[in-house]
């Protein structure tokens, strides 16, 4: 018999801490994103009791998703691509000697975003899964090139065009290999190592990873990190100042995690550009509150995933799946009829999240210093590490060298990009988004068939999704003629 008690088992809560300590080091890799440590991690739960494989897998899970947000704060490359939105909030301020304060707002805020994520996984289940079972493939495809759209806006400053223009490089990149549907390939040129896509995290590695190597390089005076880290725990005043955003991020991540498809990715986008349009800031420039927007979705986030897997045994992200994977493993089949089959089991998971967090917490300042102290070093010493680390995080997934050689062309084009004024981030989201986004809107229009207008007019969800998606693209455009018409001061 499960019970919520049984989280508190001191050997389980050891274990709980260990995952969550090898997730916030997994994370800070750069390439070594959740999914691969969760899948990689699934078969060694096997020979584990089945509570003991819980409380591992949701540290590392909880782990994983903020250790990302060290180097994104530090180096300015993001552990996973959920951290992108982070890294252009939190590194101008690690940069003016703050990465102290920067790592510890983010792990309070990933703190705040995890218990927000708990509670509303508790009391939001019927609501919430009755809002996400209305979104249909025509639905999913529109959020998606929302997120795409609203990454391009807010990324490019002045020059939305260029960030648009970003994502639908990474959209048009996404459409490499063979297509899901029809199984036909397309733009392969005959090389058997693209029939199943452009590898994402090579892409990632190389479009932040190693174009920031290349960029430093190119400096005659490269930015040195001070070694000073001073204060690291932020005060409540300053964090509860942004409560406004704290709530508004905390209902985005749960709702993008409850709707399979999405992922943390979107969630920091969109409490990122949420935020920057709600206090009419400019995040890019240095932000706490960017930094605690982006947290706050990002753990959240675990909540609204776990949701729809524990209720309905539907994964809402890959992360969630492996998770669902290792269940499995241990003949635990989640779904609507858990409770009766395993009962109780729904609250010792409740209990082990709220484990993992606090084991998430106290792990993570406890690695700040290190942290701060070991990137603060020459960059004559840590770029060479920073490079081979750029190496093995492309080689490991695939294993393969074409991945590497993969890497090396996408941090050129970063290099590039960064020196001509376009923005990376919308075109690793269009490349991470763009599979699904097209795989849904094609088999939109397979079932609205030859009744298109109508089937649209009929879904208001999606009639308001378009909407947003048509708004985005104007408001960009309006916001660009009225900076370019203001008068020079």
């Amino acid at each position: 018999m499960w019970s919520f008690s049984m989280a508190f088992n001191p050997y389980l809560m050891m274990i709980n801490t260990s995952g969550s300590l090898l997730g916030i080091i997994w994370g800070a890799m750069p390439g070594l994103s959740s999914t691969m440590g969760m899948a990689l991690l699934v078969g060694l739960t096997f020979s584990m009791p089945s509570d003991v494989a819980i409380c591992f897998m949701l540290g590392v899970f909880t782990g994983t998703v903020f250790g990302g947000a060290i180097t994104a704060t530090l180096i300015n490359i993001p552990g996973t691509p959920d951290n992108v939105p982070e890294q252009m909030a939190g590194f101008p301020l690690a940069k003016k000697g703050f990465g102290g304060l920067v790592l510890g707002t983010a792990i309070t805020a990933s703190m705040i975003g995890n218990w927000m994520g708990i509670f509303l996984l508790i009391l939001a289940v019927p609501v919430a899964l009755e809002f996400a079972l209305k979104f249909t493939s025509w639905e999913l495809g529109l959020l998606m090139l929302w997120g795409v759209a609203i990454s391009g806006t807010l990324t490019a400053g002045e020059r939305p065009l260029k960030g648009w223009i970003s994502g639908w490089v990474g959209l048009l990149f996404a459409m490499v290999g063979r297509e899901l549907i029809h199984g036909y390939e397309r733009f392969t040129f005959g090389n058997v190592y693209l029939s199943a896509g452009l590898p994402m995290i090579p892409a990632m590695i190389g479009l932040f990873g190693l174009a920031e190597v290349f960029d430093t390089l190119s400096e005659p005076s490269p930015y040195i990190l001070p070694q000073k880290v001073g204060r690291v725990f932020p005060p409540l005043s300053m964090i509860f100042k942004y409560w406004k955003s704290i709530i508004r991020s905390s209902i985005v991540g749960l709702l993008t995690g409850i709707i399979p498809g999405p992922g943390a990715a979107s969630a920091t986008y969109v409490s990122y550009g949420l935020g920057e349009r709600f206090t009419k800031k400019d995040f890019s420039k240095g932000s706490f509150e960017g930094v605690i927007c982006c947290e706050v979705a990002d753990n959240a986030n675990i909540g609204g995933q776990l949701l729809p897997t524990l209720v309905l045994g539907i994964p809402g992200s890959t992360t969630s799946a492996a998770f669902l994977a290792a269940l499995g493993l241990h003949g635990i089949i989640l779904g609507p009829t858990i409770q009766l089959e395993q009962p109780g089991i729904l609250y010792f998971i409740f209990g082990a999240l709220i484990v993992a967090n606090f084991a998430m917490y106290l792990g993570a300042f406890a690695l700040i210093k290190p942290s701060v102290k070991f990137f603060a070093l020459p960059k004559t010493l840590l770029l060479p590490m920073v490079t081979l680390l750029c190496v093995i995080g492309s080689f490991v997934e695939g294993i393969e060298m074409f991945d590497v050689y993969m890497m090396f062309g996408f941090g050129l084009l970063g290099y590039l990009m960064r020196k001509t004024g376009f923005p990376p981030g919308p075109m690793i989201l269009g490349i991470i988004l763009g599979s699904q986004a097209d795989q849904n809107l094609r088999r939109a229009m397979l079932v609205f068939q030859g009744d298109i207008i109508e089937n649209i007019l009929s879904r208001p969800i999606g009639l308001v999704l378009l909407a947003i998606v048509i708004f985005t693209f104007i408001s960009g455009l309006i916001r660009k003629r009225v900076i370019m018409s203001a008068p020079n001061e």
